[in-house]
């Protein structure tokens, strides 16, 4: 077990006997006069924090050693994350922000983790409860709990997202599909910042879709894309796509996200799969 994984980043102030004090969260009052106090008020939290690792932890991810040489990663991870994630729930009177972010090592995918405490006015982490690598992927998931609050990817994609759509409310797939529709658009296609002119297309599509087309992904997912032209529109060989999630169980659709197009070889990715008649589709918001 790697010992002292707190850490603080708070700044520090003298009072009017010259004495150092620690100012982790000078509005909420969390002001300490030495380290023992400061580890002393978040001990709870810590040792909580460290049961539930060592209770998930995978014999095959890093050892102590591996983490030791990875902890560089904490700093960029606290200041450029692809994730934030705030957990109001599990402990009493303590919010907890996880701070998530991918890295590259040696041509490996590893994600790094740190707990922390955020300063309310400020919104900057000023003490760090407990961090670490992994390479397990149900590892990274079981911090992404509690609500987002930031989303680099989610970020990337609020252009285009649509009130209604999973897009919205930061689903990894919407994101994701989402993500590799935008690298395949051609230079004179729609802009990300006119899709909302087309939503008011969204409705009539998914209802009166010209093309309906059933594939799985490799993951599994069962994906569904509505397709309808629009010719009488302003916008020259304008197409409208609404991309769903089938459930295997019940054949309803969730919509993940929508776009517009006058690009019709990427429409031509969307007519993949099985070919379907639109009465054999339910279909229901992604809410």
């Amino acid at each position: 077990m790697i010992k002292s994984k707190s850490k603080s980043r708070a700044k520090t102030k003298k009072n009017q006997k010259s004495q150092e004090l620690i100012l982790i969260d000078e509005g909420q009052g969390l002001i300490f006069e030495s380290e023992k106090d400061l580890y002393g008020y978040f001990s709870k939290a810590i040792d909580e924090l460290e049961k539930q690792y060592h209770e998930i932890k995978s014999p095959t991810d890093f050892t102590d050693e591996e983490q030791i040489k990875l902890e560089h990663y904490l700093e960029t991870t606290l200041d450029t994350p692809d994730e934030v994630w705030r957990d109001e729930k599990s402990f009493e009177d303590l919010v907890i922000h996880y701070f998530i972010r991918s890295f590259i090592e040696d041509n490996n995918k590893l994600t790094y983790i740190a707990a922390a405490y955020v300063a309310v006015e400020e919104q900057v982490p000023t003490f760090v409860l407990f961090h670490f690598p992994t390479k397990i992927e149900e590892m990274t998931k079981h911090y992404q709990k509690a609500n987002m609050v930031y989303s680099q990817k989610l970020e990337a994609v609020a252009e285009g997202a649509v009130e209604g759509d999973a897009l919205v409310d930061g689903d990894p797939l919407a994101i994701g599909l989402y993500l590799s529709m935008i690298k395949l658009r051609g230079e004179k296609d729609i802009p990300q910042s006119k899709f909302k002119d087309f939503q008011n297309l969204r409705e009539d599509t998914i209802e009166n879709a010209d093309e309906i087309w059933r594939k799985n992904d490799m993951d599994g997912n069962i994906l569904v894309s509505f397709i309808k032209e629009f010719p009488d529109n302003e916008v020259s060989g304008l197409y409208y796509v609404a991309v769903t999630q089938e459930d295997s169980n019940s054949n309803v659709h969730a919509l993940l996200f929508s776009f517009p197009t006058n690009d019709e070889s990427l429409v031509d990715r969307y007519r993949q799969g099985e070919n379907l008649q639109a009465e054999e589709i339910s279909q229901e918001s992604s809410h």
